[in-house]
């Protein structure tokens, strides 16, 4: 059974809205598991350029399925580059996610390699995003300032002591909590230990008092209870390859159990 599904282009406004989104990590560089993640209803899929050999020729076909598959599609780029920004954006990224974002500053300047009004994009229309020069000049600024979503993961122990200065940048639009890396800082053994969940519950009260929404992964449906109950808004939960571990795993297992009986 399929869940229903929404267009891509509303994705901002849910995200903002803080409704519940339901998302994961494409990591392989082909299309296809997107759209297949698309169809059976996941809200918005993140393509992994930081921890998965993801290049920007299998980027820009991955993005094509999402659009297909009217699924959001977020990229997770490898640094807070604006030139990596500006390309994700421009292929059709409905919204870009940047890893270790440790201060207000580095916050505000993601946003403004986001934005065209009051930022720093570089302009082109004759882009997907652009509709390849079909959006106008004006219409295209206006659609893409309002469409796409700015994240910043938040996975680092020097950004505590400063996250109400983080979620309070103008133009942010949400964050991510990096439960793994937070983890192996504070020498824990699972996203879930006590000593990262106090942490957590730390950043996500910081993003509440600032209305600001929250994303994290999730192990299954049992923490993203636990997460949605500490204020977390969107969840993530495994991967393309993880989804393809496990049911490889259970298909063997049943043919195991068949050919021993």
């Amino acid at each position: 059974m399929t869940r229903p599904r929404h267009s891509y282009r509303q994705f901002a406004s849910r995200l903002r809205g803080k409704e519940p989104l339901t998302g994961t990590f494409i990591k392989t560089p082909t299309g296809h598991a997107t759209e297949i993640l698309g169809l059976l209803g996941f809200d918005f899929v993140v393509f992994d350029m930081e921890h998965a050999g993801i290049g920007v020729g299998a980027l820009d076909q991955m993005l094509v399925s999402a659009r297909a598959a009217e699924v959001a599609s977020i990229v997770r780029i490898a640094e807070a580059s604006s030139s990596k920004i500006l390309t994700a954006l421009d292929l059709g990224a409905n919204g870009i996610l940047v890893p270790h974002i440790r201060t207000a500053e580095e916050a505000s300047r993601i946003v403004a390699a986001c934005r065209y009004t009051g930022g720093v994009r570089g302009f082109a229309n004759t882009t997907r995003a652009g509709d390849y020069g079909l959006v106008g000049y004006e219409a295209h600024m206006s659609q893409q300032d309002n469409e796409v979503v700015c994240l910043a993961m938040i996975e680092d122990l020097e950004a505590i002591g400063v996250i109400d200065d983080i979620v309070s940048v103008h133009g942010l639009d949400g964050i991510f909590i990096g439960r793994g890396d937070l983890t192996a800082a504070l020498g824990g053994k699972a996203i879930d230990d006590p000593t990262t969940t106090d942490v957590v519950i730390t950043i996500a009260h910081a993003a509440k008092r600032r209305g600001m929404p929250v994303i994290t992964i999730c192990l299954d449906g049992a923490d993203a209870g636990s997460m949605t109950d500490l204020g977390v808004t969107a969840v993530m939960i495994s991967s393309d390859q993880g989804f393809l571990i496990k049911g490889a795993r259970a298909a063997l297992d049943s043919l195991d159990a068949f050919m021993k009986g």
